[in-house]
């Protein structure tokens, strides 16, 4: 009798191989094949700002875009997959590489000029600075 290794999930990896291409985007363990990926992002509000954090696990910061139009904050860019090394056989990959674009869009009083990003400890930190807008006070209308 010889010892057969138990992979608790390889049997949900071959149903996502036979599943027809309604599930088509869904990632797949196989090696070789086409990955689409978009990072998990958090936004939140300060008194002062809001933020918008990206993770970005082993994406440079020379790779990170981060533009601002028309009322919409794009984080955009590439996470490039290493290289395989001669004596390194690859068994698995479950990393996703390739392009990726999010857009969110902000209010409007928000200091356009202000907005900057840094990167560190793989998230991307976007900092949307808020304009001071005064309180307005209502204003009584005199029916007639």
């Amino acid at each position: 009798m010889s010892l057969v290794r138990w992979e608790p999930f390889g049997t949900f990896d071959d149903m996502f191989d036979r599943l027809p291409t309604l599930l088509g985007r869904w990632p797949r363990s196989s090696l070789g094949s086409a990955r689409e990926w978009s990072p998990s992002v958090n936004i939140s509000e300060t008194p002062a700002e809001y933020l918008i954090r990206a993770e970005l696990p082993a994406v440079k910061k020379e790779d990170v875009r981060v533009t601002f139009d028309d009322g919409m904050i794009t984080i955009s860019g590439e996470r490039k997959q290493q290289e395989e090394q001669k004596n390194e056989r690859m068994h698995r990959v479950e990393s996703f590489y390739g392009s990726f674009s999010r857009s969110f869009s902000v209010p409007d009083a928000i200091d356009v000029d202000a907005i900057r990003a840094e990167s560190k400890d793989g998230v991307l930190t976007v900092h949307v600075p808020k304009t001071q807008t005064e309180a307005k006070q209502p204003t009584q209308i005199k029916v007639q």
